[in-house]
């Protein structure tokens, strides 16, 4: 890819993700139109820099993107916003930087949500919680079902609007890819 791409991906990717966590934070919900526009925005931006190769890369992050959070969403983990979210950024990144993006969001995700934890002082909570997704977690019959899913905690839990991992994981790794750091 060369850097014009990077730039416009910089010019409309990065402030939708960004709305998108603004979103999510306030609402708890991505917005099913700016995931399509951002899907839809990427493939076209991969296919006028790629040529007929685009439109392989923009399926194949997208597709990455999906498949990293399909079964976080099956199990009651997450909401589809998310998931459509890291289809979105994975149609502008390509396979390769979209794991890296989602695995730097995960990280940043579990660092938030330790912060999250101790800082409202519910540890003892959070560690019932757990208990509670690891017995749906070994048993297969639970695995599908809203039993110690994400809304099923109520008010003893604190929900991570989860775009803002995922926006703050794909902005890092598109910096560290315009600063040199590495490439995909």
């Amino acid at each position: 890819m060369n850097l014009s791409y990077w730039c416009a991906t910089w010019v409309i990717l990065v402030p939708g993700i960004l709305y998108a966590s603004w979103v999510d934070g306030k609402e708890k919900r991505v917005p099913n139109w700016l995931n399509a526009l951002l899907l839809a925005a990427g493939m076209a931006m991969q296919c006028g820099h790629s040529e007929g190769r685009g439109i392989w890369i923009s399926l194949g992050g997208a597709l990455v993107g999906f498949g990293v959070l399909i079964v976080p969403w099956m199990v009651y983990g997450m909401g589809a916003g998310d998931v459509k979210l890291m289809a979105a950024i994975g149609a502008w990144f390509g396979p390769m930087m979209t794991l890296w993006a989602f695995l730097v969001g995960a990280l940043l995700g579990g660092v938030i949500g330790i912060v999250m934890i101790v800082s409202s002082g519910r540890i003892r909570q959070a560690s019932t919680n757990m208990t509670t997704i690891m017995v749906k977690m070994s048993n297969p019959a639970h695995w599908f079902t809203d039993f110690g899913g994400a809304k099923s905690f109520g008010e003893s839990s604190q929900l991570l609007p989860y775009g803002i991992p995922l926006t703050m994981g794909s902005i890092t790794v598109l910096t560290g890819l315009m600063l040199g750091w590495w490439s995909f």
